[in-house]
């Protein structure tokens, strides 16, 4: 099948405006914010027709991002968490991520699935994004499935277990 190549996806996340700039570039208020040692939560109401409210974590030294949707009636999906493989980093109250196109989709209690490998591979062929990037994406969703898979596929215990304890609305 082929991928529908897309720019990398870029966000910013400005703590003190409590505001969310998203891929496109619109800028969306921001409900809370909560910083921690391990990265930043965000939960924001969202105006998107399959799900009303997102909530995120950027998690920089792991090089993720998870989130949970809070789907609309009708929309909803079979999975629990959301999660996206990329670099994550702070400057002063702004956020920001990098998405490297890589997904997992964590089914808690029961698996955790690698998304977007073709997406991977026609960015890599574009030029879009470097093999040593790819192969670091690669490397690092991996590890994430492994330690997710390890802790009964649920994501916020492998999350405890590094210290990263993470909680959600």
């Amino acid at each position: 099948m082929a991928a529908h190549l897309h720019p990398i996806k870029v966000e910013r996340f400005d703590v003190s405006a409590r505001t969310n700039t998203d891929p496109k570039g619109v800028v969306r208020p921001v409900e809370h914010y909560r910083t921690e040692p391990w990265g930043l939560y965000m939960g924001r109401p969202a105006d998107h027709p399959e799900f009303g409210y997102v909530e995120t974590w950027l998690l920089p030294t792991l090089h993720l991002r998870a989130t949970i949707f809070h789907f609309r009636p009708g929309h909803e999906r079979d999975m629990d968490r959301y999660v996206d493989i990329g670099e994550f980093w702070r400057d002063g109250d702004v956020w920001h991520s990098l998405d490297h196109y890589l997904d997992l989709i964590v089914r808690a209690g029961h698996s955790t699935r690698v998304e977007d490998v073709d997406e991977l591979f026609a960015a890599v062929a574009a030029g879009v994004l470097d093999t040593d990037a790819a192969e670091r994406a690669v490397e690092r969703a991996f590890a994430a499935v492994d330690g997710i898979a390890s802790h009964g596929h649920d994501l916020d215990a492998w999350l405890a277990s590094l210290g990263a304890p993470i909680s959600w609305r």
